[in-house]
């Protein structure tokens, strides 16, 4: 299932594959990942596709593992404020995707990626995942004021995880569309070939035949909106801004 998802987001145009090997998550009964033996699923993705892969590490003691197979770390939302894990990715020079905590204010989030770069790693990546609000009818609140917010107050790139907020297939699109017109750098998107049978996140994951055409409209918006900044700036006349 990894490698028959990797391939055809591949071929839909993603760049990078995320993959969970260790899941925390709010019941100790639930579904906690594979593992360390998933790393070798891993291993064999990447192997055969080319992608880079990113994978989330949630105990400091398995970083030389995670480090040996993964090209980019993710911290979730639940160890934002572990400052222990922050500190030691810090002296590493993996990139660290820090995803924001489902409580946490954008001033909270900058200062847990202090924690990374205050040791030398500059390669950190920030993400709004959505946050916990009194509204029921979905997962998670996407804060999408704080994507432009971020990008006011810090240099580093924001990515956003539309899926995580949504809770539901449906709203995947169009929490993508909205995150691509606030100015997001990119996308993380859970996909897979049988979301009926996955262990955990099932009801959020977009089917991998459906992801090229969920591609394609994030692409086009992303255009379009190119097309209008240039316009105005006067790179293109408007007849070619129409085209597009």
């Amino acid at each position: 299932m990894a490698l028959q998802t990797a391939l055809a987001v591949q071929a839909a145009g993603a760049r990078v594959l995320r993959a969970g090997v260790f899941k925390p998550r709010s019941s100790p009964r639930s579904f906690q990942g594979l593992g360390t033996r998933a790393l070798d699923i891993l291993h064999e993705v990447k192997a055969t596709t080319g992608m880079p892969v990113v994978t989330e590490l949630t105990d400091v003691r398995r970083l030389e593992e995670v480090a040996d197979i993964a090209d980019a770390v993710q911290v979730g939302a639940r160890n934002m404020h572990n400052y222990a894990l922050l500190t030691e990715l810090g002296r590493t020079e993996l990139p660290v995707l820090l995803k924001r905590g489902l409580s946490a204010t954008v001033d909270e989030l900058l200062l847990a990626a202090e924690y990374v770069l205050c040791e030398g790693n500059e390669r950190v990546i920030l993400c709004e995942r959505g946050i916990r609000t009194f509204e029921s009818a979905y997962r998670f609140t996407l804060d999408v004021a704080a994507v432009a917010v971020l990008h006011e107050r810090t240099h580093l790139p924001v990515v956003v995880d539309p899926s995580h907020a949504a809770g539901r297939r449906a709203l995947v699109l169009p929490l993508s569309l909205a995150a691509v017109a606030v100015g997001a750098d990119g996308l993380l998107v859970e996909v897979h070939p049988a979301p009926h049978l996955a262990l955990c996140d099932g009801d959020q994951a977009l089917r991998t035949d459906e992801f090229a055409a969920y591609q394609r409209q994030v692409q086009r918006l992303g255009a379009f909106i190119r097309g209008c900044e240039a316009e105005v700036d006067g790179l293109v006349p408007e007849t070619e801004l129409e085209s597009a």
